[in-house]
């Protein structure tokens, strides 16, 4: 049987064939994150065509346009291919100072073989016709840089939606990723493939400059101990330093002296994450330090009403400081990354530390504890990087230290469970007390019973010695050696009507290194120094 439909009908059905091969096509010229819109439900990605146009030809019409949009979009801020081609051309122009209008811009991407690509001249010469000045063009520039970030958003979204139907990828890889990405497009930072060597060489002499401005030779965050900074220049950006050594070294005592330095005297935000002491402990440490009262009476509460009044008109500073503590147990790489990412940019921290390594978790690694060690170390380098901060881990020595004959200072080798912790490491730093193995005179039998070596094995962008430091056991802290405040330090306080007065420790009691310097008791294992 043969149908022979209406004229009417003949005519719909021709309409909708056309409309479907239009259709057909307009999938095929999509980009690819947009092809699935198109299929799914007909959505197109959000885009502001004409604004773009506007934009476009108001900095090619006026001279002074260019400076309010081009902090605010990029190329590939621009929906279509020919607008992106076109602000790539104007943002060469600017960088090399040269003046933009039609003419220029049409010469560049001639020059660049794109000028065809675009649409030619007469395109070029449309866009001016598109807009009478560049009154709104910075209001213009964010309309587009919001729809980019809302195809930004989308693209995520969809990876997110394809990977989470994927039974092969690991969930928290999934959350890693995803966090990352969205991070980047709240920042405005979305990774380039490369840079070219003018734009890195012009941030380097800035940098340069502003080091030499830095009269005290610190052009990183300062540990606030002169020696040390003397070799490192304080810590620098992007870099992962490990501090390590043998249980009851001093090695937590070290750090929060450096973030104590750092957050209250040079006011840098600090990141502290204690993964063995509880935050309570480590305040009740810094409040030890700053008030000069030993840290086994402050444990105890054994205070005089004079020693109240010392701690509370001692403390105002450290109260004030920009220092963040979480003592989450057994911290996970992923929330790792997560918690620096969220410090970084809601208080911009400049630091962070870590204590200590070993008793982080990698996730679902499917190795051994080498790998999974391999794995974190890894990672924090990756954080370091990203937020262009120095981060401090804390690493535990092998017990190969105590076997060996003779000499117990340690050596890189003594890293425990991965070799890639060296090879992460920007600086390798390691603790060695003489008095931990009984040894409290020189050879010229000067008393050497408060001296710390810092001993800096690996520098990869300096030098490496040693540093001495002074550990005021009493009070849980360092000092440069030859601290020439170390007498008034020690001196009872006078500000309180006389009544001021110096205790004995009782912590020279407890020599075990299984016992707690305030405490004299708990399980074995390491100290929380």
């Amino acid at each position: 049987m043969n149908f022979n439909p209406s004229p009417r009908a003949h005519f719909y059905i021709c309409a909708m064939e056309k409309l479907a091969g239009q259709f057909r096509e307009q999938i095929k010229k999509a980009k690819p994150h947009a092809r699935q819109f198109l299929t799914d439900g007909g959505k197109l990605p959000p885009q502001a065509i004409d604004l773009e146009e506007a934009v476009l030809g108001a900095i090619m019409l006026e001279k002074n346009a260019v400076n309010e949009a081009i902090d605010i979009l990029k190329p590939a801020s621009f929906y279509k291919e020919s607008h992106q081609r076109i602000f790539e051309a104007i943002s060469d122009l600017f960088q090399n100072t040269e003046p933009i209008d039609i003419l220029t811009v049409t010469k560049r991407l001639q020059k660049k073989g794109e000028l065809d690509l675009v649409g030619g001249p007469f395109y070029i010469t449309q866009l001016t016709n598109r807009v009478a000045s560049a009154a709104n063009i910075q209001y213009h520039s964010r309309i587009i840089a919001q729809k980019f970030i809302q195809r930004e958003l989308i693209r995520i979204a969809s990876e997110i939606i394809k990977d989470s139907y994927d039974e092969t990828v690991d969930v928290f890889d999934i959350l890693d990723d995803a966090e990352q990405k969205l991070f980047e497009v709240a920042e405005g930072n979305i990774r380039k493939n490369y840079e070219k060597i003018d734009s890195v060489v012009h941030q380097a002499i800035e940098e340069l400059e502003a080091k030499h401005e830095n009269k005290d030779g610190v052009s990183g965050v300062a540990t606030g101990f002169m020696s040390l900074d003397r070799i490192t220049g304080g810590w620098q950006k992007n870099d992962m330093i490990v501090i390590a050594a043998r249980p009851s070294m001093g090695k937590t005592a070290l750090v929060l002296s450096m973030a104590r330095n750092a957050a209250v005297t040079f006011n840098k935000p600090v990141a502290f994450f204690s993964l063995e002491m509880s935050s309570v402990q480590l305040v009740n440490r810094l409040i030890s330090a700053e008030s000069g009262i030993p840290g086994d009476r402050i444990m105890r509460g054994q205070l005089e009403e004079y020693e109240y009044s010392q701690i509370h008109s001692k403390i105002k500073e450290l109260t004030e400081a920009p220092l963040f503590i979480d003592d989450t147990p057994g911290l996970s790489v992923f929330e790792f990354r997560s918690k620096c990412r969220r410090l970084k940019q809601q208080h911009d921290i400049q630091m962070a530390v870590i204590d200590y390594l070993q008793l982080m978790s990698g996730g679902n690694t499917g190795g051994n504890r080498e790998q999974e060690i391999s794995t974190i170390s890894r990672s924090i380098k990756e954080v370091a990087k990203e937020l262009n901060i120095p981060i401090i881990a804390l690493s535990q020595l092998s017990r190969s230290v105590e076997t060996r004959g003779g000499d117990k200072r340690p050596m890189l080798s003594d890293l425990r469970e991965s070799g890639a912790i060296e090879q992460d490491a920007d600086l390798v730093a390691f603790l060695y007390r003489p008095a931990y193995y009984g040894i409290t005179e020189d050879e010229e039998h000067n008393n050497i019973e408060d001296l710390t070596e810092v001993l800096v094995s690996k520098h990869r962008n300096g030098a490496t010695g040693m540093v001495k430091l002074r550990f005021i056991k009493d009070y849980a802290k360092f000092v440069d050696y030859d601290s020439s405040n170390l007498g008034a330090m020690m001196e009872p306080n006078k500000d309180f009507d006389g009544k001021s007065m110096t205790y004995t420790s009782k912590m020279d009691e407890y020599e075990d290194e299984d016992e707690d310097f305030f405490t004299g008791e708990g399980p074995k294992g390491d100290s929380p120094f």
